[in-house]
């Protein structure tokens, strides 16, 4: 039976109007992902039961509930346990381990590649996962002669694929979780679509292995050299102070007006030496060599002021800009979501002060900046060359606000932890996947005990045992007070506290009910597996525009609503929107760990439509097939 669509009412188009919006918002990144999802929750408490009029349906109460949602407390209480695992190290020395194994073969690196990314995103979150393999897989791709494009993008799929071995894989399986049990009754199990999972693995890893790696290009060259790969050749410049320089006496943070000359000064040279950091403090003396990123007309309006003197011959290659002797070292580090650096400028975060590093070029979306820098605005999955002192790289690697795409020399992990942090983690799974009432019931049977038979009463959701490992993991010395704080992703806390009450919205206006029935009107001439393919197509086709979790919250009421239409299961539908949005190849920006490796791997957009289309086709008719045989439709 195919039902019509629901009544389309004044309610309805004003909670899509918000709809509309927030997409405009997330594609258009006019505001951080986090600000857009507070903004629809006030406008949706504003237009709702207890503002000035209810256009929505939401109360205050609702409005502020995805706060005290389960699926947030659960997946900030899981960023805590993953920042502690990554805290001993454990994944990083499974990635050597790999490495080693890898050696300077290509194909072995990107079978070990997968192989770590995949099975390991099954237990500790994906996204922390990637960030932490990145510098690994970085350092392995240079150490065996490969270019890191060749393996970077199968390090952020594979970790979409192993997200999908149990719940807690991805924030987004725990947020739909939720989602199915408001809508349906039923959330996920622990290991509730693991067998699809574990086949979703298996065929997107040989695509990988077979097909994908050959649809890559080699965006980075094999032979690292930063100063050639950004291109800024032509941006490198040599000074010499003269006595009558009215740079003389000042220091190197106030030497040159960054309004009036687009120039950074880097290495300031006085009689051979190089200066130590921090070297903004410096007071140019008559006679010092500055070297500088500086575009030629810059250096000329220098030049005419009769400023400075050119001198030598400009670096053209890192080892000439970085010898092994310098002081200073090149990094990339890459602004992961949460940094306070996304959204500002270099100059507005203060880059140079706080960091005590100079920016010599970026990456942003494909395109790389060398000049005019100050005053861009950083957004996330943005690549810094940054040149510092090998200590500041140091402070760079140890604090949240970067990836530092190249592993520190000494790494301070705690290793003795391991243990500790891998039995609260099995623990925290074991404890949650446990089938208490079956545990009971074979218990009583086998002793004859009937008091073994109250454990089918007794319930340990994920939330519960999530809250009761970041605990341990403080008690147990894994984590200090401190670091749970900032292991928290707060944006993805306020995305998803604010996004929540917008599908709440869908529902109570009939915007679900509308969307459902015309999705179900596909029914008179699409059997109910192409039904459930084209919610799969549509999920992943969203999801690569906005977020994974928006697009989990959207799209969840209007699959169950066409479900019914159709009289298929729900829960077949919620299955198919869940797997599309954890795993979306299709562009950099709908996928916080595809963002991840846009700039250590100097993708370009169409670098991922080239992979990631046909294999978003594949895993779509692998994906609706298994569940159609698994669960049934």
């Amino acid at each position: 039976m195919v039902t019509d669509a629901g009544t389309l009412t004044t309610d309805t188009l004003v909670v899509f109007g918000i709809v509309v919006l927030a997409l405009v918002l997330f594609v258009t990144e006019l505001l951080p992902v986090d600000v857009t999802a507070v903004l629809v929750m006030v406008v949706l408490m504003v237009l709702g039961d207890d503002g000035v009029v209810n256009f929505t349906h939401i109360s205050t109460a609702e409005g502020v509930s995805g706060f005290s949602n389960p699926a947030t407390i659960t997946v900030l209480a899981m960023l805590i346990l993953s920042s502690g695992i990554s805290r001993t190290g454990l994944v990083q020395i499974l990635g050597r381990k790999m490495a080693a194994f890898a050696g300077q073969d290509r194909d072995r690196q990107l079978l070990a590649t997968i192989g770590v990314a995949g099975p390991v995103s099954g237990f500790i979150n994906n996204t922390p996962v990637v960030a932490i393999l990145v510098p690994v897989i970085t350092d392995l791709a240079h150490a065996g002669k490969t270019s890191p494009s060749k393996l970077l993008l199968p390090l952020s799929y594979a970790s979409m694929f192993g997200g999908m071995l149990t719940l807690i894989g991805t924030s987004t399986n725990i947020l739909a979780s939720d989602v199915s049990a408001r809508l349906l009754g039923r959330p996920f199990g622990m290991f509730e679509f693991t067998k699809l999972g574990v086949v979703v693995l298996v065929v997107g890893s040989l695509y990988l292995l077979t097909v994908g790696h050959r649809l890559l290009p080699e965006r980075v060259p094999v032979e690292e050299d930063y100063v050639q790969e950004y291109a800024i050749e032509e941006y490198l410049t040599e000074i010499a102070i003269g006595e009558a320089s009215p740079l003389v006496g000042k220091t190197v943070d106030t030497a040159l007006d960054g309004v009036e000359f687009d120039a950074d000064i880097l290495q300031v040279v006085r009689e051979g030496e190089e200066f130590v950091e921090p070297h903004g403090r410096v007071r140019i003396r008559a006679g010092d060599l500055l070297r500088l990123r500086a575009d030629r007309a810059t250096v000329q309006q220098l030049l005419d002021r009769e400023t400075v003197t050119l001198t030598g011959d400009p670096p053209r290659t890192e080892a000439e800009l970085d010898p092994e002797e310098a002081v200073q070292t090149l990094v990339e580090v890459v602004i992961p979501r949460g940094s306070p650096l996304a959204g500002e400028s270099l100059a507005s975060s203060t880059f140079r002060q706080r960091y005590d590093a100079n920016v010599l070029a970026f990456r942003s979306r494909g395109e790389t900046i060398r000049d005019h820098m100050d005053r861009r605005r950083i957004r996330v999955g943005d690549t810094l060359l940054v040149q510092a002192a090998p200590d500041s790289v140091d402070r760079l690697a140890s604090t949240d606000d970067f990836i530092v795409a190249h592993e520190p020399d000494h790494p301070d992990y705690r290793t003795d932890r391991i243990p500790h942090a891998a039995a609260i983690m099995a623990g925290v799974v074991g404890l949650a996947a446990v089938p208490w009432g079956t545990v009971g019931g074979a218990l009583a049977r086998l002793t004859g005990v009937d008091a073994f038979a109250a454990l089918a009463a007794l319930s340990m959701p994920i939330l519960v045992t999530a809250l009761a490992g970041v605990v341990a993991m403080v008690g147990a010395g894994v984590l200090k007070p401190t670091e749970m704080y900032d292991a928290v992703e707060w944006d993805v806390i306020f995305l998803l506290a604010g996004i929540i009450p917008l599908g709440i919205a869908l529902e109570q206006t009939g915007g679900a009910d509308f969307l459902g029935g015309l999705v179900a009107a596909t029914g008179a001439f699409l059997p109910v597996v192409g039904v459930l393919w084209v919610f799969y197509m549509a999920t992943g086709l969203l999801t690569g525009v906005i977020s994974n979790n928006a697009s989990v919250v959207l799209m969840l009421p209007v699959a169950v609503e066409a479900a019914n239409g159709v009289d298929a299961s729900p829960f077949a539908f919620v299955l198919a929107v869940t797997f599309a949005a954890s795993t979306a190849f299709l562009t950099p920006v709908g996928y916080q760990t595809n963002l991840f490796v846009y700039g250590p791997g100097g993708y370009r957009f169409s670098d991922y439509i080239r992979v990631g289309a046909p294999l978003q086709l594949l895993l779509s008719v692998v994906t609706v097939v298994g569940i159609a045989l698994f669960w049934g439709v």
